[in-house]
């Protein structure tokens, strides 16, 4: 199985479980790791053969900024389901982080998702 990741996808999202989190737009950080059969692009040479990263980018900020969840869990689900929509995808990972929320630490959560 090959792997494409797509690392430091920053979007402003409104997401979150503490009071005041979900008013205002705060920074998340999402990598993804997407575990596909890359063999026909890598005999075609077509970005048509493959998981177009710049789509997935788009559609991973699209989520971020448009949808509203109370957990990082949630938010991880809904982009891992987004990106299952492409078949070529049999395994998904999507680390979501919260940057600068706890004094300088960052939390994050991971999801690893495999087609059924």
């Amino acid at each position: 199985m090959d792997r494409i990741t797509l690392r430091g996808v920053r979007a402003f999202g409104r997401h979150g479980a503490n009071p005041g989190e979900r008013d205002h737009p705060q920074p998340f950080e999402v990598d993804l790791a997407l575990y596909v059969d890359a063999r026909a692009a890598q005999r075609s040479d077509r970005l048509e053969d493959t998981v177009n990263y710049a789509d997935v980018h788009r559609r991973v900020v699209r989520i971020v900024e448009t949808e509203s969840f109370v957990l990082l869990e949630r938010l991880a689900a809904a982009i891992a389901d987004d990106l299952f929509q492409d078949a070529r995808i049999e395994r998904a990972e999507v680390t979501i982080a919260k940057p600068n929320l706890l004094d300088g630490a960052t939390p994050a959560v991971t999801i690893v998702r495999t087609r059924s």
